[in-house]
């Protein structure tokens, strides 16, 4: 473990305080040099915990999580080549082995906390087995549509093995691919999808993705040789080289396949790769989510429809019969360019103290001054228009670059009662806070992150403090409800994408329609979420989660099994795992070996009182 040097600093500040204290020896004791200067900032509160409230370590899993991830980790900084068959051979024998490991372990000699690890480290192996067999056949499918790709892989892969390899017959694999490629390039600008096996624009994208990767990869291994190995230089990686034309024909090709194929010569388009139901369901499985696509469909529909009628009745307040018309108001209070970041801190404390006063979770005082605050950049708010958060919060606003209207749409966008929503949610008690516990208590279980957990334990909130009054306006009961019904129409687009039911444009004009987006924040949104960035499920676990977490709490503290803040604390000290299991611990019961998800959280799919 490497120690930070703080000695020396301290050492010279005790000698600059000896030396001051020798100078004042020498002045008369009648001397006197005005008041003490006043402190720039105000003393620092007692950040050290309790030793005694960390609790000791006797968890058996706990060790064998920490060694796979270390070894984990090894594979992923050795066999680094995308796509290659030793890469998937390596992987697939790790995980299979650590399967075979774990099966002679029984559970019910165990303890709570051991076997909640235990079924999650099994399920964890069997889903990257099955997601590598899903993304494997996605590659082949890509691949079909990129000569030589598989030889051009395996180069690259041979050379971070280690492999001895010739470089005349480099230079021939080189030079042919790159004539294969060129050749296809011409023959697609011509000919279009006639000219390519696959006629699905998803695919040549995927496949343009692909080629990106391989490129890469191939750089990787053209830098290895060039300036040390003399005869691969001479043949195969020199500038202008064999290695070159060939970054150049995959260049070319990879843009021929985006915007002849797949229609993405505007930078904005929104292309995205869904799934399909059959993927969907297992990956709800995995997730530990008991819903079929259509059922949490119907959910979604339902939340809407409430998120409606209560945006109804605060538009009402403000004087409006349309929340519509309410909202438009509101896009006109924003904060002047340069004082966002204020008003920012500001909310930040109010939701802080918010939460302490009402005793609602412990926040450690550590908690609430290690965060920072950055300014997201003009292309980064092409895909995040809003809030971002985490360890630190991101704030986009418009800048110096953006056009005219794209600064209107951030200011509106970015709106002081829509901020006054976000960024609690993104801060304390959500994202930050979350953050900060993660490395604190039960660190093993980050393998485990769910979206379910993450993402819904922050829009949780903002259900608990929309009906415990936080918001006392109707202005900002209306910024709450806008986020609600973003959520809510979320799962829509984004289980309507991966079936097959909703275009992104139909995204885009439920985000305006339904819920209020301006346009170019909906596109943006929208982009995100199919960029392939996100899990599928991802946008769908803000709500479903929140959802989950809101049922537990009427089971354990509406009930008076537990208090506000146990019953959060308690989430948070249990580490990411999912919420039914999330459940299962708080009332003390083991789940079984073969547990799968039952939980019924929303039930009769009726809606919430």
């Amino acid at each position: 473990m490497l120690l930070r040097p703080v000695a020396r600093p301290f050492r010279r500040l005790a000698l600059a305080g000896a030396i001051a204290l020798l100078l004042t020896t020498s002045v008369s004791a009648t001397t006197t040099f005005g008041p003490a200067p006043t402190p720039l900032r105000p003393p620092m509160p007692n950040i050290v915990p309790d030793v005694a409230s960390i609790p000791a370590d006797s968890q058996r899993i706990r060790p064998l999580l920490e060694r796979y991830q270390a070894d984990l980790g090894s594979l992923d900084h050795f066999y680094d080549v995308p796509y290659g068959q030793t890469r998937e051979s390596a992987y697939q024998s790790f995980h299979e082995g650590w399967q075979r490991q774990l099966s002679t372990i029984d559970a019910s000699t165990l303890g709570l906390e051991d076997r909640i690890d235990l079924l999650l480290f099994r399920r964890e192996l069997a889903h990257q087995l099955d997601q590598m067999a899903f993304e494997h056949g996605r590659y082949v499918e890509a691949a079909a549509l990129i000569p030589d790709v598989d030889k051009l892989v395996a180069l690259a892969e041979d050379r971070r093995l280690m492999q001895p390899q010739d470089p005349q017959q480099s230079a021939a694999l080189l030079a042919e691919a790159t004539r294969r490629i060129e050749a296809l390039d011409t023959d697609v600008k011509q000919r279009g999808f006639d000219a390519v096996s696959n006629r699905n624009p998803v695919v040549a994208y995927r496949a343009a993705q692909v080629i990106d990767a391989v490129r890469g990869a191939l750089g990787g291994w053209k830098d290895f040789y060039a300036g040390y190995d003399p005869d691969m230089d001479y043949w195969a990686s020199s500038k202008d080289g064999p290695a070159d034309k060939l970054d150049a024909a995959l260049a070319a090709y990879a843009n021929t396949l985006r915007d002849k194929l797949a229609g993405a010569s505007d930078p904005e388009t929104i292309i995205g790769d869904p799934i399909g139901r059959d993927a969907l369901v297992k990956q709800l499985a995995y997730e530990g989510i008991a819903y079929t696509p259509e059922e949490i469909l119907d959910i979604a529909k339902r939340e809407l429809a409430w998120c409606h009628a209560e945006m109804t009745k605060a538009a009402k307040e403000m004087g409006y019969d349309d929340w519509h018309a309410a909202l438009e108001h509101i896009k006109q209070d924003s904060p002047a360019p340069g004082q966002q970041p204020q008003l920012v801190r500001k909310l930040a404390w109010e939701a802080i103290d918010y939460v302490e006063d009402n005793d609602l979770v412990t926040v450690p005082e550590l908690a609430k001054r290690d965060w920072r605050m950055n300014m997201l950049s003009a292309e980064r708010q092409l895909q995040a228009p809003f809030f971002l958060g985490g360890t630190d919060v991101w704030v986009a606003y418009p800048t110096a670059g953006m056009p005219e209207d794209k600064k209107r749409m951030s200011l509106r966008g970015n709106n002081r009662h829509f901020s006054r929503a976000v960024v609690h949610h993104e801060l304390i008690p959500g994202h930050h806070l979350q953050s900060y516990m993660l490395e604190r208590y039960q660190p093993q279980r980050q393998m485990f992150w769910t979206p379910f957990w993450g993402e819904g334990w922050a829009l949780y909130w903002e259900f608990r403090l929309y009906e415990m009054g936080f918001a006392e306006t109707p202005e900002d009961k209306l910024g709450m409800l806008f986020w609600r019904s973003h959520r809510a129409a979320r799962i829509q687009f984004s289980l309507g994408f991966h079936l097959g039911k909703m275009t992104p444009q139909q995204a885009i004009d439920l985000l305006v329609n339904e819920v209020g987006h301006e346009r170019e924040n909906a596109a943006a949104e929208v982009r995100r979420s199919f960029a392939g960035d996100y899990p599928p499920l991802y946008q769908a676990a803000y709500m479903l989660g929140g959802l989950q977490f809101y049922a537990l709490h009427k089971e354990m503290v509406t009930n008076g099994d537990m208090t506000e803040r146990q019953f959060h604390d308690a989430i948070l000290q249990g580490g990411p795992i999912p919420v039914e299991l999330v459940r299962a611990r708080l009332k003390g019961e083991a789940p079984a070996a073969d547990w799968k998800a039952s939980w019924r959280f929303y039930p009769g799919l009726g809606n919430r009182k």
